[in-house]
């Protein structure tokens, strides 16, 4: 049985933190991406919520990505095109919720988790904050958190992240590149400032926030349909010998 994870939320003076977690690395599992995308939708309706901030627990890895264990029990297209499907639809909440969605990032990022990060409006990261995009090492590609990071920082450096699938990028490179919007030296400035954007934001005309994060997503209707279709090819691939094999290798620590 795969373990899901949990997600909790709070609202306070007008923001919602959601928070999700799961014991390895807070990585995400199919059940836990569908909570956290319901959890963002349910905040972004409620006129008690100014902005949101999403954040996982603990002060190491912010998101391991994909569930190793569920990637490697998918026997067919629906089950996979199903999971995959959850980060799309992660990605899409935060793209139509009406707020501002704040990312706290306080350690390492793979995979889905740099597409959860690149998909908030603003993302505040710690310095031990390094990205990788892995997908294409173990058989698939990042198609579905694709557009969200190309969104953020341009085609050639979703490329150089998509390509050398095995490396490493530190956070002052996804600063540079416009991943993230801050990175702080020690989680309590990184806390400090999640908090100090959370509350200038509450009180910010809701209307004018709205209207300016249509304009900041422009371009971007399209999700809605590109996203599913994304997930039903990485569903595809994780099929094959190639991705079972190098799942299985990630898996036992031999890649």
């Amino acid at each position: 049985m795969i373990t899901a994870g949990k997600v909790i939320s709070t609202i306070e003076a007008g923001v919602a933190t959601i928070t999700f977690s799961h014991p390895q690395s807070n990585s995400l599992p199919g059940e836990l991406l569908r909570s956290l995308a319901a959890s963002i939708s349910e905040h972004g309706s409620n006129s008690a919520v100014k902005v949101i901030v999403i954040k996982s627990e603990g002060d190491k890895t912010f998101c391991a990505g994909a569930s190793f264990d569920e990637l490697i029990s998918i026997t067919t297209l629906e089950e996979g095109r199903i999971f995959f499907s959850g980060f799309a639809m992660v990605i899409n909440a935060i793209r139509l919720a009406p707020k501002f969605v704040i990312a706290r990032i306080q350690g390492k990022a793979v995979g889905g988790g740099v597409g959860v990060a690149a998909a908030a409006d603003y993302a505040i990261a710690h310095t031990s904050a390094d990205v990788k995009l892995s997908e294409l090492a173990v058989g698939i590609g990042p198609f579905v958190v694709g557009p969200a990071v190309e969104r953020k920082i341009g085609k050639s450096a979703f490329g150089t992240l998509s390509i050398n699938a095995t490396a490493w990028h530190p956070a002052q490179w996804a600063h540079e590149k416009g991943l993230f919007s801050e990175v702080h030296d020690d989680l309590e400035s990184v806390d400090n400032s999640v908090a100090k954007l959370a509350s200038r934001l509450s009180g910010s005309s809701p209307e004018a926030m709205k209207q300016l994060k249509s304009v900041l997503w422009e371009g971007t209707s399209h999700w809605e349909t590109l996203l599913p279709e994304r997930a039903e090819m990485s569903g595809t691939l994780v099929l094959t010998d190639h991705a079972k094999n190098a799942i299985s290798r990630f898996k036992q620590g031999t890649r």
